[in-house]
């Protein structure tokens, strides 16, 4: 009996003492994952270590629209190869990409919410990258295709995560600001893969050019992994991370942002007008004015690099500076409705007026830098509306609509109106199907302007 009773003391005690071992381990576990989140709040504190992250995102973006870009400088050339019509090379510049790249958005998005965000970026720019050297490859119209679907699949894992972190290492008054400095990305990508991808053509020739932009990429994706830190979840706002809700969930909640849904569809028809446009600037410039294909790439390159490089910066800081000044965050949205407007009149005169290509060149400095203003302001707009573990997700969501009617339709329904055009007005059809695109924006700022009657209310829900 007492031979028992010691055992079963010896075994309460066995118990006890793995419980306590237990315990002490996952004390220590969140002792050690404390620790490590203080030396991560710690580093962002550095303000050179905060930029140093902004700058690599924006170069990953960069690395990003050159890959996604540079099929347009070499438009003439693989339409000559491949003998594609102006539709055929429509859907390769946007169709082929912006499907897959909407599609997967959303999935690869709550995959950022949920686990380690960095990871995931990393990844998708080594896939990219490797996607646009395929390209290079491509025989006909259904290789080059399938290349352009590779590329979409691997720059799908690239803004929502990235829109994310730049949210929570920079404060919410700084916000649009640091989204902005991100979102030169699209244009020092246009400015890169024009230029360099003219340089390329002329020397070379276009698969060359698919190749050398897009190999770059790997040696990126490893900076990524190694040099960026994952910052803990709503780490600039001092709020307090919860558990990521589910895909349904975060629908339900934005769909009840009547703000968020005009806004979406404005962004949307914002991009139809820019991809639409820009997708075939370098054609109109090389078709319509016989413009030669180098002063092509530095001019266009140049122009719209520049232009749209000056006028996203300031989209984002003047939004900031605005809102923080009337302390009114309407106006994140009335910053791109304003500037949609003004575009209009300003590329009318670039696609209809001006008598040469250096001219028409240069007068697209002003609806390039107009239509730059919308992105990082409709960005931290959206971010203003959700939750800490739901920003990439909303920008997930933001981006599929934006993506899918306007790098999807934008530049294959200006491409199907040129070639409607053509029997009738030969090489000026492009001019006057890209004129016809640009009046898209009065129906872009009605949506802006109805997105700022809710928008005030549908940020307080969210603030709850």
């Amino acid at each position: 009996m007492s031979k028992s009773s010691g055992t079963q003391g010896d075994t309460a005690a066995d118990i006890q003492s793995g419980a306590h071992s237990a315990l002490s381990e996952a004390e220590q576990l969140a002792a050690g994952k404390s620790k490590d989140r203080e030396k991560i709040v710690s580093a962002y504190a550095n303000p050179y270590y905060r930029y140093l992250v902004l700058g690599i995102l924006t170069t990953v973006y960069i690395s990003n629209f050159v890959d996604r870009q540079v099929i347009n400088v070499l438009a003439a050339y693989i339409i000559e190869d491949l003998q594609l019509s102006d539709g055929q090379f429509g859907m390769l510049s946007g169709l082929a990409f912006a499907f897959i790249y909407t599609v997967l958005g959303i999935p690869i998005a709550r995959l950022a919410d949920l686990s380690n965000r960095r990871n995931v970026i990393a990844i998708s720019v080594g896939i990219w990258s490797l996607m646009t050297a395929a390209c290079g490859f491509a025989q006909n119209f259904g290789q080059l295709f399938l290349a352009r679907f590779g590329v979409g699949i691997g720059e799908a894992g690239g803004s929502p995560p990235a829109h994310s972190i730049v949210s929570d290492i920079f404060p919410a008054r700084q916000r649009a600001t640091a989204l902005s400095i991100y979102s030169l990305g699209v244009y020092g990508g246009i400015l890169v893969g024009t230029v360099g991808g003219a340089y390329l053509v002329q020397y070379f020739d276009w698969r060359t050019a698919f190749v050398v932009v897009g190999l770059p990429g790997i040696a990126l994706s490893l900076i990524v992994r190694f040099v960026i830190k994952e910052p803990p979840r709503g780490m600039a706002e001092g709020r307090r991370d919860v558990a990521p809700p589910g895909f349904l969930q975060v629908m339900r909640i934005l769909a009840a942002r009547r703000s968020f849904l005009h806004l979406s569809f404005a962004c949307a028809l914002h991009a139809f007008v820019t991809y639409g446009m820009g997708n075939f600037m370098p054609l109109f410039l090389g078709r319509v004015h016989e413009m030669p294909i180098i002063d092509v790439g530095w001019y266009y390159g140049m122009i719209a690099g520049v232009g749209g490089l000056a006028g996203t910066f300031i989209g984002g800081w003047d939004a900031d500076r605005m809102a923080n000044k009337r302390d009114d965050q309407t106006w994140y949205v009335w910053v791109p409705f304003i500037s949609t407007l003004a575009a209009i009149p300003f590329a009318l005169i670039t696609f209809l007026i001006m008598p040469d290509g250096y001219s028409a060149a240069f007068s697209y400095l002003i609806p390039v830098f107009f239509g730059g203003l919308y992105l990082a302001p409709c960005i931290a707009a959206t971010h203003f509306l959700v939750g800490v573990r739901m920003r990439a997700m909303a920008s997930a969501i933001l981006l599929f609509v934006l993506n899918l009617i306007g790098l999807g339709l934008g530049p294959m329904m200006t491409g199907l109106v040129s070639d409607w055009l053509t029997p009738e007005y030969g090489v000026d059809a492009l001019r006057y199907a890209m004129a016809l695109t640009v009046l898209v924006n009065l129906w872009c700022a009605a949506h802006y302007y109805l997105s700022t009657k809710t928008i005030r209310a549908d940020i307080a829900l969210a603030a709850e």
